[in-house]
């Protein structure tokens, strides 16, 4: 076969494969697309200042809203957040600096685990761990739920986050005379500091959206509550339960609760990428 005859060869092969990435990227976006506009629609109408800060009204009285679900979403993503990061942090360092021994493994391969397991078994975890001692629901069980699924995603982002810092800084600490936890916590750390919270960014999103270990946890409440020891409704728990109701305004609110939901899932990610690429063009390196 000629140069030329092969040229031609490899430009359409070429063009080939480029039409079939093309065509998959589309049938990934048009569902994504599809859902986005399908939610909008259906929960815009719906939406008004009184829905973001004002509680639930009783059944058949017009108006209300949402209050008391983001206040109790945060409250649980924020002690999740408090359980996991911590935990992951440490373990991700250990890991990083330990990679080949018996315990770096071990616990690379407890994260993979851990990472997929059906969220709606962490639920029932934290509804035996602490639900059924307590003999009560409470915001604190399903923070530690979402925790259990915060800590894989925080742990492997930092950890990948750690091996990208240049050796270089790691030993020159060490040559200073910096113990080796000093070095991780005065050099390491903050240089890998965006990184990780593009981490924490993404297993806030991930976690945010859970519904099922809700169900065992937090179970949900029509009032205010700020009380890690008692029930608390989230953003997921009253999709939930709105969508199931036979009573059309309800349906409504569940429409504009996913909005609200999926809007915050959406900017949390976008928010994490951005932050990426504002890091790449900073130092000119790749960090996630």
């Amino acid at each position: 076969m000629s140069d030329g005859r092969r040229l031609d060869l490899r430009k359409t092969v070429n063009v080939f494969m480029l039409g079939l990435a093309g065509a998959a990227t589309l049938l990934a976006i048009v569902p994504l697309v599809w859902i986005l506009v399908y939610i909008v629609r259906q929960g815009a109408p719906a939406l008004s200042l009184d829905f973001f800060t004002h509680l639930p009204t009783p059944v058949g009285v017009p108006g209300g809203g949402i209050l008391n679900a983001i206040v109790g979403s945060a409250l649980t993503v924020g002690i999740g957040l408090a359980v996991a990061a911590p935990v992951a942090v440490l373990a991700a360092i250990y890991v990083a600096s330990h990679p080949n021994t018996a315990m770096g493994l071990g616990l690379r391969f407890a994260t993979d685990v851990i990472s997929g397991v059906p969220s709606i078994v962490m639920g029932i975890f934290a509804y035996t761990l602490i639900v059924l001692p307590q003999r009560h629901f409470s915001a604190l069980a399903g923070g530690v739920a979402l925790g259990f699924i915060m800590l894989p995603v925080i742990t492997r982002t930092t950890e990948e986050m750690l091996r990208l810092v240049p050796t270089s800084l790691h030993e020159g600490s060490l040559a200073l005379g910096a113990t080796s936890w000093k070095t991780y916590l005065a050099v390491v750390l903050p240089a890998a500091g965006n990184g990780l919270l593009t981490g924490v960014m993404l297993a806030v999103a991930r976690a945010a959206g859970e519904a099922a270990p809700m169900l065992f946890t937090a179970f949900g409440n029509p009032f205010l509550n700020t009380n890690v020891e008692n029930p608390v409704a989230t953003l997921p728990h009253t999709v939930f339960v709105y969508a199931n109701s036979p009573y059309d305004d309800w349906r409504a609110k569940a429409w504009a609760t996913a909005l609200v939901l999926i809007t915050l899932v959406l900017a949390f990610n976008v928010s994490a990428r951005l932050l990426v690429w504002w890091r790449t063009r900073r130092l000119g390196t790749v960090t996630l």
